[in-house]
């Protein structure tokens, strides 16, 4: 019997679950959703299923197993909230909801429905970084020392009209946008912090919104990690630094207009001499869509948490207040302070 699937969301990022779903047998598209009637007809029409513009009536379908939410921020979580007291299961894009209320909210649905709750983090599963995540638990470059990641675009022209320049839809500018992505990763790769220093600005956009972030996040033993998040990068770049004590991981590019996709490590050879670099390419296409649907599907098979769970999409909101909180205070805050 297929898992069958709604798509709630038909833009862009709904028609990337629907290519990455489709390539599982066992899965189908039921009804692809959205308010624009002919954008859920369209992606009905591409991969099959019915169109529908009410979201309320979807959720509560006993022949819907799976309910993908990929709209604007702002109907994150009364839609996941909905579909989880349904008994669905739910992968909602990221951010999980536009604050940290919001999330709990959604993972408090998730107990209370039962449905397994993942948050949209498919960069775990670009092959460079799930790589270097296997060097960095196996010792490869020592103790962990520090973390850099610059993370931007430059935005279409009409960027200021879209519904991400609108506060009230999403909550939040260029680091809620991107730079979720970059705290999800530091503390996949890391582990948890506990101090950030952050600062945001509109520097170009009008919009009431930032358009470029920076942040100093410390944890413990001395542990740091900087970012850098922007929508006037002009030319896309994806670059994360992770230094060790034998030596580095650098992950460049996401395939795409971001680059080829590529992993250097590092190794110290002694001080004074270059390290030995070996650089592995991924130059496919991105399969990061659809290894987080098999791991997703595998959750729900083993009836456990996910990669990229309901937990992280609210630790991740919890990093993201307290850029916020920071950046309006100017000064250090503890990370889930008030």
């Amino acid at each position: 019997m297929s898992i069958r699937v709604a798509i709630i969301g038909a833009g862009l990022i709904g028609r990337k679950r629907a290519l990455a779903l489709k390539k599982f047998p066992d899965c189908r598209l039921a009804v692809s959703v959205d308010i624009d009637p002919e954008a859920g007809r369209r992606l009905a029409r591409e991969f099959g299923g019915d169109a529908e513009t009410e979201w309320k009536k979807v959720v509560r379908r006993e022949d819907i197993d799976i309910v993908v939410v990929a709209t604007p921020n702002k109907f994150l979580a009364p839609i996941s909230i909905a579909a989880l007291k349904s008994g669905k299961q739910v992968l909602c894009e990221k951010p999980l909801g536009r604050n940290i209320g919001e999330s709990q909210k959604i993972i408090e649905a998730s107990l209370d429905g039962g449905g397994t709750l993942k948050t949209g983090f498919n960069h775990r599963h670009h092959p460079a970084l799930a790589q270097a995540k296997k060097f960095l638990d196996l010792g490869e470059i020592g103790r962990l020392l520090n973390l850099r990641c610059r993370y931007g675009h430059g935005g279409r022209p009409g960027y200021d009209q879209e519904w991400r320049a609108n506060k009230i839809l999403s909550g939040g500018g260029e680091l809620l946008d991107q730079g979720v992505h970059v705290v999800d990763l530091m503390r996949w790769l890391a582990g948890d912090f506990d101090e950030v220093f952050g600062v945001v600005r509109t520097y170009y956009w009008e919009m009431n919104v930032e358009d470029n972030a920076f942040a100093l996040f410390k944890g413990k033993d001395g542990l740091e990690a900087f970012m850098h998040t922007s929508w006037t990068q002009w030319r896309n770049l994806f670059s994360l630094e992770i230094f060790g004590s034998r030596g580095y991981l650098i992950i460049q590019g996401l395939g795409g207009s971001y680059g080829l996709e590529k992993l250097i490590i590092g190794r110290n050879v002694g001080q004074g001499r270059p390290p030995d670099e070996e650089v592995m390419e991924f130059p496919g296409p991105d399969i990061s869509w659809e290894e987080e649907w098999r791991e997703f599907l595998s959750a729900i098979r083993d009836k456990r948490a996910p990669l990229g769970s309901g937990y992280d999409g609210l630790q991740a909101n919890t990093m993201i207040d307290a850029v916020y909180r920071s950046a309006r205070k100017n000064r250090p805050v503890k990370i889930g302070g008030p």
